[in-house]
């Protein structure tokens, strides 16, 4: 049981540094205008929702460490869902190296699932 925790684990670190690749990538190519986000000039409550979401996968490796089944199994499953379903909402409008980037993410989502699910 525990290696599928550390499996788990770094199948959430590794979605995190994909996420952080992208961003670095976005400021590196120009894609970024300070303050804005899809063009759009951000409250500052939207970008503590944001620091929120991308903080998910950082929390979901100490909760899969530490939390017992069923609950940890179900929460993974939960949360790995959620983020391939928000980024399936938005990869149209992204540029290719971030599509490529959020398939490869999809990927560790989708191998989340699969060790949660079969974890007896």
């Amino acid at each position: 049981m525990e290696d599928v925790k550390i499996i788990i684990a770094f199948l959430w670190v590794a979605t995190m540094l994909i996420y952080l690749l992208g961003d670095v990538i976005r400021i590196f190519a120009g894609d970024f205008s300070k303050g804005e986000m899809a063009g759009q000039p951000m409250k500052s409550s939207m970008w503590v929702i944001a620091a929120g979401i991308m903080a998910i996968p950082i929390v979901m490796i100490v909760l899969t460490v530490t939390l017992v089944n069923p609950i940890n199994k179900v929460l993974n499953i939960i949360m790995a869902l959620f983020f391939i379903l928000f980024n399936l909402a938005g990869i149209k409008g992204y540029k290719a190296y971030d599509q490529l980037l959020l398939i490869v993410s999809f990927s560790f989502n989708f191998l989340v699932i699969f060790y949660a699910w079969t974890w007896i």
